[in-house]
């Protein structure tokens, strides 16, 4: 009788020191919400906001509504990593759209552009067109964004293309005087619009003056790691493709290289 008394009594003093608790928890964490600092001000945050610095090349990338992934991701990742390898001019890739709102890729996915073409920008020395839903379509009727790239093209370096992004450098008569690709089963549409085009198939990509358009899909690395080594040198790109475990030999990628 005694043992089960001191039970219930243990019990009962157990449940009053754990409400003690709750209570002085609960007061804790309203006095933090108050004027005390806040957990999430003790974490720093790196700068996401893109500085532009005229001791890199400047790669902006195209952006839209209806943007494959594969072609955006392939090139910002492989430019974008040249920041971790001394000795070179290493790329800052930022991302450039018609308005400063979110972007839905055709898989999904929300981005938010860094610049928006019709404000102010950094100079584009690299200029990349992903492919996107609409470039064999309505986005060929943009007028405003067909404009944007024949300027930013005819200045920049070197511009280059992914998938059907082909489409958009040819609308804006950037491709007249090269030869050019495109994604393999687009070829025929690409030739019916541009009938005057010196068009190349069964090539993963195509170098030609300072254009580089390329089949796009997960070859897309491949254009873009070509254009690293063109520029620092097979080294360079060895290094890149073994970061992202891409199997990188420029000897046996299907090419068509003009340089002038």
């Amino acid at each position: 009788m005694y043992s089960r008394k001191l039970l219930a009594d243990s019990s009962i003093f157990g449940n009053m020191i754990n409400k003690l608790c709750l209570l002085v928890a609960f007061w804790t964490i309203a006095a933090g919400c108050g004027s005390g600092p806040k957990v999430e001000n003790s974490v720093v945050m790196p700068d996401m906001v893109h500085k532009e610095n005229p001791d890199r090349y400047q790669v902006g990338i195209l952006i839209m509504d209806g943007v494959y992934n594969t072609e955006l991701t392939a090139p910002y990742d492989i430019f974008q990593h040249t920041q971790f390898r001394e000795g070179i001019k290493q790329m800052d890739v930022f991302m450039i759209a018609e308005e400063m709102e979110p972007v839905t890729t055709f898989e999904g996915m929300r981005i938010m552009p860094d610049y928006a073409f019709t404000e102010k920008y950094p100079e584009i020395d690299i200029l990349v067109v992903p492919s996107a839903e609409h470039h064999l379509d309505s986005d060929l009727e943009n007028e405003k964004m067909i404009t944007w790239v024949r300027k930013v093209g005819e200045k920049a370096e070197f511009v280059t293309s992914h998938c059907d992004g082909a489409f958009v450098l040819a609308e804006a008569g950037l491709l007249n005087d090269v030869a050019s690709t495109t994604f393999p089963s687009d070829i025929p549409k690409y030739r019916e619009r541009f009938p005057t085009l010196d068009i190349r198939d069964s090539v993963l990509f195509v170098h030609d003056g300072k254009f580089i358009t390329s089949a796009g899909g997960a070859k897309s690395f491949e254009a873009a790691l070509y254009l690293c080594e063109f520029l620092y040198g097979a080294e360079i790109a060895r290094s890149l493709a073994g970061g992202l475990v891409i199997d990188w030999k420029l000897s046996e990628v299907p090419s068509v290289i003009i340089t002038k």
